[in-house]
């Protein structure tokens, strides 16, 4: 005997398959990487420090 198949939730399954594939294209093409974007705040933190160090007192 063949399995019972609701419709209804075939198609969403399948909805949600292919917005996964473009939301994966999207990351790719968008995204940056945990390790890239810690590193960047980690620089921009450091430049503010090394600035702020250099300020007088009446600054």
């Amino acid at each position: 005997m063949s399995n019972i198949v609701n419709l209804r939730q075939a198609r969403k399954q399948k909805a949600r398959a292919e917005k996964e594939v473009v939301a994966d294209a999207n990351r790719l093409k968008h995204g940056i990487a945990k390790s890239a974007h810690k590193k960047a705040k980690a620089v921009a933190e450091q430049e503010k420090k090394r600035v702020d160090a250099h300020k007088l007192d009446g600054e």
